[in-house]
């Protein structure tokens, strides 16, 4: 048994509260607004194509997702997409922008008691402004001891966050639905990675699972008291 496990990292999006489901409904209205240009297919490989290159450029959330949208509305009408089609997308961004917050199951529990007997940050990336106003409708905010917005989950980003918390990277662990961006990199830097799958994920965040001891797998938050506490 590994013992001083003392701080724990949590993801927030698709971990603590939906999105994904969110964005996969905008991008069904994207497509019906384009269905006369380009098939279903096509136009989800064109957009994320221009996700993958627009990442450098906007970093992740709403905003760079929007403007991929507008990138790839006027790529397949080669120019001709109509002004309202644009107004209809921006539309749909402030939309997302402005969703209420739904937790998932056992999330408020799980920090709750999590933050009574360990050190809790919350790592996450995306837009500064909407990240920092979902954590504040949540209503978990006061639990966590850190909160870190990030414009990406590597190895790097964790080895500096867990080298600030007690115990280091070598007592941390890492809580996410991503093995990308949540498992992978976390264990890399040292610490735990805990894969906590959810049915919808945006493609750029697949990975294989790791080959590692320090990885585990739940079937939702509700499990993650008892792992913590037989890890120790």
């Amino acid at each position: 048994m590994v013992q001083n496990l003392l701080t724990i990292g949590f993801d927030a999006d698709d971990t603590l509260w939906h999105n994904e489901r969110f964005f996969k409904l905008t991008q069904s209205r994207f497509a019906e607004l384009l269905a006369d240009h380009a098939d279903l297919d096509t136009l989800d490989a064109r957009l994320l194509d221009a996700e993958r290159r627009n990442i450098g450029h906007y970093g992740f959330g709403v905003k760079g997702f929007v403007l991929s949208m507008i990138e790839t509305a006027i790529e397949v009408t080669e120019g001709r997409v109509p002004a309202s089609v644009i107004s209809e997308l921006l539309s749909a961004g402030q939309e997302l922008l402005a969703h209420p917050l739904e937790l998932l199951p056992h999330a408020e529990e799980a920090v709750r008691e999590m933050a009574d007997s360990h050190h809790l940050v919350l790592i996450t990336k995306g837009d500064l402004l909407h990240q920092e106003r979902k954590l504040a409708q949540s209503g978990l905010g006061e639990l966590f001891d850190g909160v870190e917005i990030v414009s990406d989950k590597t190895p790097a980003t964790y080895a500096r966050i867990f080298g600030a918390t007690p115990g280091g990277a070598a007592g941390a662990m890492m809580v996410g639905n991503s093995l990308k961006s949540d498992v992978v990199p976390a264990i890399e830097a040292g610490g735990w990675g805990v894969f906590v799958p959810q049915e919808l994920i945006w493609d750029l965040e697949h990975a294989d699972p790791p080959e590692s001891p320090r990885f585990r797998t739940l079937k939702d938050l509700g499990d993650l008291p008892k792992l913590v506490r037989d890890i120790g």
